[in-house]
């Protein structure tokens, strides 16, 4: 029998609620819930394939499911009971403090915990330790975010919500690629402008991204130079007459020293350093300052840089010079990056923040905290942030390290730092529920936690909305819950260090988030009036909602008021200054990341299912064709891409999104899918070996999105290309057995991958890409023909070992009686690829090619027609099947989109590929197709 389960997407910051469908202990299906008002039953392509994440499948090949300890470095975990290892840990811990001290341990936690896990290990670091070493990747995604909300408003509150969007008159977006990162809120705007069509849409950011389809205003700013932007918005409000005086003059402080610093910044002068027509600039700062109501939303671009406070706290200007906030449709909105960036930094799950949105460097609020938990006091010593957290334990100062549901060895920015400080740390535990991420490796001991499905908790989304999260099935295996894990081993911890009586008396989430509820007593975020049972029965909940209250707050600071000392808002006087390190002549491009559009993080999750790589498939570099075109760069040729901190290769691709001297690498890269070795036996740790540990003095949040590099053609004329369809159960193990062999290629790729074939996007796949200067031992490459299914007895097989040559191909007996290519290897030529792949990929009748598919060359025996790249992923629609129905459809461009989905049901579902399916549309005018009719 069917369960349904309501609970929340665990991805990015919107907060999405989803049904979840489940029999047994099994996850069957996943759907939106049409009753939670961040996302009325929509879902994105990442929250519409949960249920695939989920399956037995994909568990019993991915999940940490029980405890395991590494007896040396490099070896094998084994098993080990949860008391064994529960109490190892603390005696560890306990070790470290009594001998070095409590600064001498570390806990990096994440954004992706619950609110419950977020206040336990707060808690347990800074009240039972008495550490504030604790930080969190949220740390790499809203510190800054919030250090220019308290800069400027008073307090880390986002001012707006969502509704908003239908009262905005003009739209601001900076440094979001809000059609891909947070795509359910795109739809609102769709929808927004849809309903409006006046409504005007700026969009600022280095990159054409699907977010610019929409606007009415495009500004292509060069990396880094936001805060010349804002400034110089501010510079023409003020020549216009365009700022709100009354406004400014009763609710605000600190307007004239801003003044005097965007005098300089005229039109003349941001047009040079933003790389931006003065017209445009103008066009923005009247769309801005003269609407009824403006919205900003922002995120990464503003977020991850070393001038992250002073871009945050700059946008925010505007908002007070113009009186656009406290009031429907106006307001500065920063978009959460993760799930609960917000309830962690409601607890105070950051090294400079306390319970409550309490600030660790007063001392009425380190004693507030103290009395609320029962401690003598609280350090006020400031504690190691992320950045900081692993240069100490590189350095040796941090000898222990609790790292809980967040992958640094892929995520942290400076990965030879990242590396060296897990080697060096004399103890390091890893509290994961997935097996397969990168730092695992590095762990002496691994505690397997639940996930989404499983969890029971809250989170808050970025609009402080309030959500339940209920688990759906058991935890698998040994599997316990974040929070219980911290609560068991704190409780050893206090007998290690000698505590009477614990701190950590909670048996339930409930009883955990009910000290934290209390704790917002009388702050801004007060939250005494909710209860789980009304969560449960009234829905998710906005905050503030005090005790007595019914409702939270939709929006702030309505009355004009602010929480700082004297009620008003404060302007920041925030100097232009550019990235921490320029593009010079030895690295002329700017590296940028970011995200991609059906992928998440690390991919620890959406990495599992094939069909989220069919709209990217593999990792690549994107550049200006003009700059491949001066550095004889063709499509696919593999790059160097070199930065002071390390290098990588990845093959090149042309993309209009790029503006010249820049570059754009996904996030998601890490060694588990991009790696191989330097010529001096160097790993090289995927994208982030080359990121800089650069961050703003403010919020430490390191510089993300701006790395110079240098970008040369590599010169490895060896290569190999294989691809297998395996059994559902066994790909995922295959690929991780594949991992280590990476290494041993100057450049590998593995990656998951399904057909786009009708019906069979569901099979398992496997895609090893490498390069090398030479062909390597023949037994390397049958361990790979092994791993894929290619050392049978019915595989065809050519080799030239004097050449370097080599292919294999395995051809299977379908049901309905036709041949297909099961799996296939080509080593040294690979200029077959294009077709052979389509031919396995596309599962396309192979019984006519037998002994052709050894033959050499890039030209097919017999023509191969390929259906295309995937654009839909929910309909599996491709751009070829799309682009022959556009030649049929006529009218308007609103027209042409409506009889397109009409037709292929393309964008019809989570709506992701509509900013792409608009693009096409675009691209082929009406009167293009009425010659083509």
């Amino acid at each position: 029998m069917t369960q349904e389960t309501r609970s929340t997407c665990p991805y990015c910051g919107v907060g999405c609620g989803v049904i979840i469908e489940s029999q047994g202990d099994q996850i069957t299906g996943v759907r939106g819930d049409p009753d939670h008002p961040a996302n009325f039953g929509r879902l994105c392509t990442k929250g519409s394939t949960l249920h695939l994440t989920a399956s037995a499948t994909v568990t019993l090949q991915t999940r940490l499911l029980q405890p395991l300890q590494r007896l040396a470095r490099k070896e094998a975990p084994a098993p080990v009971t949860w008391d064994h290892a529960l109490d190892l840990a603390a005696g560890k811990f306990a070790q470290v403090v009594r001998d070095h001290g409590p600064d001498a341990v570390g806990f990096y936690v994440s954004g992706q915990l619950l609110t419950e896990d977020y206040y336990v290990f707060n808690k347990l670091a800074k009240g039972l330790v008495g550490t504030n070493n604790i930080d969190t990747n949220s740390r790499l995604c809203m510190s800054s975010a919030v250090a220019g909300y308290k800069q400027t408003l008073g307090a880390d509150a986002p001012p707006a919500c969502y509704d908003d969007l239908k009262h905005a008159e003009c739209l601001f977006i900076v440094g979001s690629n809000t059609a891909w990162a947070h795509p359910i809120l795109f739809r609102r705007i769709e929808d927004a402008k849809a309903a409006n069509p006046a409504l005007k849409i700026v969009v600022a950011d280095p990159r054409r991204t699907d977010t610019v389809e929409i606007a009415d205003l495009f500004l292509p700013i060069q990396p880094g130079t936001d805060v010349m932007l804002f400034h110089g918005m501010l510079h023409l409000m003020l020549w216009e007459g365009w700022t709100d005086t009354a406004y400014i003059a009763a609710r605000t402080n600190g307007f004239d020293a801003l003044k005097a610093t965007v005098r300089d910044c005229t039109p003349d002068t941001v047009a040079q350093v933003c790389g931006i027509p003065k017209d445009d600039l103008l066009a923005a700062a009247r769309m801005f300052a003269t609407s009824p109501a403006t919205l900003s939303l922002y995120c990464q671009g503003l977020n991850q840089s070393s001038s992250g406070t002073a871009k945050n706290a700059a946008l925010i200007n505007l908002h007070l010079a113009t009186g656009q906030i406290g009031k429907p449709g106006a307001g500065p909105f920063s978009l959460t990056g993760q799930p609960n960036a917000m309830g962690g930094r409601e607890v105070g799950g950051l090294a400079n923040l306390l319970s409550a949105h309490r600030d660790l460097a007063n001392p009425e609020h380190r004693a507030e905290v103290a009395a609320l938990w029962g401690v003598p006091s609280v350090p006020d010593k400031p504690g190691k942030t992320a950045v900081e957290m692993f240069q100490a334990a590189a350095d040796g100062e941090i000898r222990a390290l609790w790292i809980a549901c967040t992958n640094p060895a892929q995520s942290m920015p400076d990965q030879a730092t990242v590396r060296r400080a897990l080697e060096r740390a004399e103890f390091v535990v890893v509290q994961e529920a997935f097996a397969t991420t990168a730092t695992c490796a590095f762990a002496d001991l691994l505690l397997p936690a639940t996930t989404w499905g499983e969890k029971e908790g809250t989170v808050t989304n970025s609009e402080r909305r309030i959500s339940r999260v209920r688990p759906a099935v058991p935890a698998p295996g040994q599997a316990r819950n974040d929070w219980s894990i911290a609560v068991a081993f704190a409780r050893r911890l206090e007998a290690q260090l000698g505590r009477s009586f614990t701190l950590f008396p909670y048996e339930s989430a409930e009883s955990v988030w009910n000290e934290h509820r209390e704790s917002t007593r009388g702050r801004d975020l007060d939250i005494t009036g909710l209860s789980y049972a009304m969560l449960e029965n009234a829905g998710p909940q906005q905050w503030p909602l005090k005790e007595g209250e019914r409702t939270g707050r939709v929006r702030l600071y309505e009355d004009g008021v602010f929480p700082t000392p004297d009620g008003r808002a404060r302007f920041v006087d925030t100097p232009y200054k550019p990235v921490a390190e320029a593009r010079e002549a030895r690295f002329p491009f700017s590296l940028n990341t970011g995200r991609l559009r059906d992928q998440w993080h690390g991919m620890s999750r959406t990495g599992t299912v094939g069909k989220l790589f069919g709209h990217v498939a593999e990792p690549m570099v994107q550049m200006n064709a003009q700059d491949m075109a001066r550095r004889q760069i063709a499509e696919g040729d593999l790059v160097h891409l070199t930065s002071k901190r390390g290098s990588i290769l990845l093959p090149a691709r042309a993309s209009a999104e790029i503006g010249m001297s820049q570059a754009f690498v996904a996030m998601h890269w890490g060694e588990e899918y991009l790696s191989g070795c330097s010529s001096t036996g160097v790993r090289l740790a995927g994208i982030n070996a080359l990121t800089t540990p650069a961050y703003c003095p403010t919020s430490k949040q390191p510089e993300l999105k701006h790395t110079p590099v240098k970008i040369l053609k590599a010169e490895l004329p060896w290569s190999l290309l294989a691809m297998a369809w395996l059994p559902a159960g066994d790909a995922l193990t295959a690929q991780r057995a594949l991992q280590p062999l990476m290494a041993l290629f100057p450049f590998a790729t593995c990656v998951p991958f399904a057909g786009n074939a009708p019906g069979e996007a569901e099979r398992s796949g496997v895609l090893f890409r490498a390069a090398a200067h030479d062909a390597p031992d023949a037994a390397l490459v049958e361990k790979i023909e092994a791993l894929l299914g290619l050392q049978t007895a019915d595989t065809l097989r050519y080799a030239d070992h004097r050449r370097g040559q080599r292919r294999a191909a395995r051809l299977v007996r379908r049901a309905d009686g036709s041949a297909g290519l099961e799996a296939f290897l080509l080593g040294g030529d690979t200029s077959a690829e294009a077709w052979i792949a389509t031919l396995l990929r596309e599962e396309l009748p192979a019984q006519s090619y037998g002994r052709l598919l050894l033959s050499p060359g890039a030209r097919a025996p017999v023509a191969v027609q390929s259906r295309g790249k995937p654009v839909c992923a929910c309909f599996n629609v491709t751009d070829r099947a799309i682009e022959a129905e556009l030649v049929r459809c006529t009218g308007s461009a609103d027209e042409r989109l409506a009889a397109l989905q009409g037709a292929l049901k393309c964008g019809t579902n989570c709506g992701s590929c509509v900013p792409e399916l608009k693009r096409m549309v675009r691209a082929t005018p009406a009167e293009a197709l009425a010659v083509g009719a």
